[in-house]
């Protein structure tokens, strides 16, 4: 109830609670759109690694099938074509999956990162996706020790930088940065729940006035019946 009739709260103000804010489902129970936007660009990138890695394996596969089958004999040449496509299509799957869940969770982390940052810092700087680049680079390959670790983090970076900046590009052609229009957004929202909380406690008071008014009545004419007798 005081949820309800209390004055709604301000947009958040610091770091943390922008943070917080960005991986939780809103009033209307909508995730965030950066939240949504993290979803679709790992899914892309899972279907972009898939076919980065399968394709030129399945026709690698094939061509080796071709080749070490030169002295079998099939049925017919239908049989043939149908056993190497079935060869490239193995190492299609195979290939590609190891590709896709990679680059799907590469992207993942880089724009969870980049997103968190910019949220948390409330402004959207190449040095964000720099910063996500390198953490993402450094975390995919310290399986390989101190080394790996540093080339990851120079590639995630080197990566980072111009990624950040064709984002951001892009952004500033649409007329705001996503930070921007996700705080404007929260602007507007907090200014029209003012508004209607402002409107029902107007409401509220003329309600009360006019109940007080309608005790008071009943009240005057007992005071003048009790004067008169």
């Amino acid at each position: 109830m005081a949820g309800e009739f209390g004055r709604p709260a301000p947009p958040p103000e610091t770091g943390w609670e922008r943070l917080r804010e960005l991986w939780r489902r809103g009033d209307q129970q909508q995730y965030p759109e950066e939240m949504v936007n993290i979803i679709k660009s790992a899914f892309t990138g899972g279907v972009v690694g898939w076919v980065y890695g399968g394709v030129p394996a399945f026709h690698q596969a094939r061509r080796a099938f071709i080749e070490r089958s030169q002295g079998e004999l099939f049925q017919n040449q239908a049989d043939a074509v149908q056993s190497a496509h079935r060869a490239g299509l193995r190492s299609f799957i195979r290939y590609g999956w190891r590709w896709s869940w990679r680059v799907a969770a590469f992207v993942a982390l880089f724009n969870s990162v980049s997103a968190s940052l910019s949220a948390y810092r409330n402004k959207t700087t190449i040095g964000n996706y720099a910063t996500a680049g390198g953490f993402t680079g450094a975390l995919f390959r310290m399986h390989l020790g101190l080394q790996g670790l540093a080339s990851g983090f120079i590639f995630g970076t080197a990566f980072g930088i111009p990624a950040g900046g064709l984002i951001i590009f892009i952004q500033n052609v649409a007329g705001e940065t996503l930070q921007e229009k996700r705080n404007r957004e929260r602007r507007e929202q907090y200014e029209q729940k003012l508004a209607e909380w402002q409107s029902r406690l107007s409401v509220t008071e003329v309600l009360g006035q006019m109940e007080s008014n309608t005790l008071e009545g009943p009240q005057m004419e007992t005071a003048k019946e009790s004067r008169s007798y």
